[in-house]
């Protein structure tokens, strides 16, 4: 264990060296890549008459992934330093269930680190209260407890992911959610109308333009998106005493990590989001060491590694060990996004 003194100084090199580097007006590479996600998507999503699906889906799922992990980097403030070119950059809906406003809202609240897999306060937990738990039936306990197999989660969790999010939705907009996360200060509504005003010209495009059924383009598309990002987020957090110990690093992703772009290493980008994803990996070579020591050697060689441990296995258990997260020391809390 690293002393007190010694973890904190190290922490504050670390912040001030990230803190030290000029912001950058346009992060081009950023830039680059978002227009040619979009472009790349137009195109594969145009061959959909004169290719095979089987070649069409899977590129067009990885270009949908891409674009949510795109997305991501937009909610902490890439790729431009003007939060409203940044956002239009992010609106359009390539998966079509998911407004953006809505979602950058709740990552936002999930970087609260210090309620870091608090069943009620992190948006992103799976963790359930005991007393919540205990009230559920044995087939809602059985579909959550399959989804805690990495298996469960990619081929079962993709639909109900988009299902419980859609039905939140609606009793957040029937203003029946008892939730106040979910419900939110947010105009739920206004949200919702401008979001379903974006999907129509992809909604225009696919169905006019590339004469691609709807159903076809969610079930080889979107779901299949939707399960790729959950690889990246099943094991990104644990319940943990400590702030840091609960978020998690898979090292050595050079198949999934360009694509979830560089998330993998998920302990740094708590630390610092405002980083672009670009200078991921020479920043957590420079500080590796410490980084692993504070998230107390919660660490994943590759998601192979993730899969042999969790693929058929359980995760970890539902019920939050304490409840709560019970509140945390400020001295241990990471700097939010």
């Amino acid at each position: 264990m690293l002393s007190e003194a010694t973890t904190s100084d190290r922490d504050a090199a670390g912040i001030a060296v990230t803190r030290s580097r000029p912001r950058v007006s346009v992060e081009f590479p950023t830039l680059l890549l978002i227009l040619a996600d979009y472009g790349g998507w137009l195109a594969i999503t145009l061959a959909y008459t004169r290719w095979p699906l089987f070649i069409v889906a899977p590129i067009a799922a990885v270009l949908v992934t891409l674009h949510s992990s795109l997305q991501h980097e937009i909610v902490h403030g890439h790729p431009t330093r003007w939060p409203g070119v940044n956002r239009l950059f992010a609106m359009v809906p390539l998966s079509l269930w998911l407004p953006y406003e809505r979602y950058h809202h709740t990552h936002r609240v999930h970087h609260i680190d210090r309620r870091l897999t608090d069943p009620l306060d992190d948006p992103e937990s799976y963790y359930w209260r005991p007393e919540d738990w205990a009230r559920l039936g044995p087939v809602s306990r059985l579909s959550h407890e399959i989804q805690q197999t990495l298996a469960g989660r990619i081929v079962i969790g993709s639909f109900w992911r988009i299902g419980m999010f859609l039905r939140d939705e609606v009793l957040a907009l029937l203003r029946n959610e008892e939730r106040v996360l979910v419900r939110n200060e947010q105009d739920v509504r206004r949200v919702w109308l401008e979001h379903l005003v974006w999907c129509v010209p992809v909604i225009v495009w696919l169905k006019v333009v590339c004469d691609m059924p709807l159903w076809v383009y969610f079930v080889t598309v979107v779901a299949p998106a939707n399960g790729i990002l959950l690889i990246r987020a099943f094991a990104e957090h644990r319940a943990r005493p400590g702030v840091r110990e609960r978020v998690a690093l898979v090292e050595g992703s050079w198949l999934l990590g360009p694509l979830f772009l560089f998330n993998n290493l998920h302990s740094l980008h708590h630390e610092t989001p405002k980083i672009p994803w670009y200078q991921y990996n020479a920043h957590y070579r420079v500080h590796r060491d410490r980084l692993i020591a504070e998230n107390g050697g919660l660490v994943y060689s590759t998601y192979f590694d993730v899969a042999r441990r969790f693929m058929f296995r359980r995760y970890d258990v539902l019920p939050h060990p304490t409840g709560r997260v019970p509140p945390a020391p400020e001295r241990e809390v990471p700097r939010a996004a």
